[in-house]
């Protein structure tokens, strides 16, 4: 780039957007990049406070940014997503479906540590839907030298930055335990909150069952679901330390793989989780969901439900790494997911 005062740039080219801010009115460009100075330019150009400008000189050792936000939307595309135009050297990726957003963050933050480019995105491990910008991409200068642009794609190699991995319909069995339930001493509230929560996806419920506190018959009753054509089974009622509360036996037992009893999260501490493995297809997730999901709105269920559903396994580091970010604020006016719950990493 050369740099030149506006009345003498006059037949040169722009290397850069030149952007006009008009409060509450817009925010975009009045000239692109490559367009040729007029005279009839220059007062539009004074008016948005562009004294200078910087026109194109050729160098091969680097990069306009246009360019370099395409090297970035390369680092970061994936299958499910697509780009936005450049714009004033952004890129922005779109998705195509909805699912669940997946990031490799270790190289999202080796790019980002380098300087002078950033790659802003989402949260992941949360939901997307179709059209949603997941995330956005650009260099801080106009130009860059091409060998910074080389160490981010060593960075980022090996894979994209960014994966959507979409919602699979599922069959779901809703098992509600407990005497006070079974024997009619009061009504199951809890299996209305599953199913409304279930209603914002893709399933279907195959069996809605109600047990007894008796450990053996509730592990009979999540083996006849799974047998049934179950993809998961829910489990509601009866996941505390108290004496008479058998579902987290119930559940090692009809289980091949306990991967938790317990969450760092709140509402949700005594959530559990469990697979079924089988033969063909991905594992059964058995789920232990506690009280609070019954009458709190947002609890650990709501973090680990979309990744059940996008078939993401959840392995026990993660659920302990919930614990930065993992307590509910309860707020009088609920804006989740827009907010920090079960955002701590």
């Amino acid at each position: 780039m050369k740099l030149v005062k506006t009345q003498d740039a006059v037949g040169q080219v722009l290397c850069h957007d030149i952007t006009q801010i008009i409060k509450d009115v817009k925010k975009g460009p009045v000239f692109r990049k490559g367009h040729i100075v007029t005279e009839e330019d220059i007062p539009v150009l004074l008016s948005v406070g562009k004294d200078h400008l910087y026109i194109w000189e050729n160098n091969e050792n680097m990069l306009h940014e246009n360019e370099a936000a395409e090297i970035l939307y390369e680092l970061c595309r994936n299958e499910f997503m697509e780009p936005t135009p450049v714009k004033e050297g952004k890129i922005e990726l779109v998705a195509t479906v909805d699912g669940l957003l997946k990031i490799d963050r270790r190289k999202l933050k080796a790019v980002n540590h380098l300087g002078e480019m950033m790659i802003a995105s989402r949260h992941g491990d949360f939901p997307v839907k179709k059209g949603d910008h997941i995330a956005g991409t650009r260099i801080i200068p106009l130009v860059i030298e091409k060998e910074k642009m080389k160490r981010a794609k060593e960075a980022a190699a090996g894979g994209s930055i960014f994966r959507i991995l979409p919602f699979v319909h599922k069959k779901v069995a809703v098992l509600t335990t407990g005497n006070e339930v079974y024997y009619g001493r009061i009504e199951d509230k809890f299996t209305g909150v599953i199913l409304e929560k279930l209603a914002e996806y893709d399933t279907e419920i195959i069996a809605r069952d109600i047990c007894s506190d008796d450990p053996t018959g509730i592990t009979e009753t999540i083996r006849k679901d799974m047998e049934l054509g179950a993809d998961m089974v829910l489990c509601t009622g009866g996941m505390s330390v108290d004496p008479d509360d058998k579902t987290p036996l119930a559940i090692r037992n009809a289980a091949s793989e306990v991967i938790s009893y317990g969450s760092p999260v709140l509402p949700g501490a005594m959530f559990m989780l469990a697979y079924k493995k089988r033969k063909d297809g991905p594992d059964i997730p058995i789920v232990g969901l506690p009280g609070c999901v019954m009458y709190a709105r947002r609890t650990v269920f709501d973090l680990i439900l979309p990744r059940l559903l996008a078939e993401d396994p959840v392995s026990a580091a993660e659920l302990g790494d919930l614990g930065e970010g993992g307590l509910c604020l309860n707020c009088e006016i609920c804006t989740f997911p827009n907010c920090g719950f079960g955002k701590g990493k």
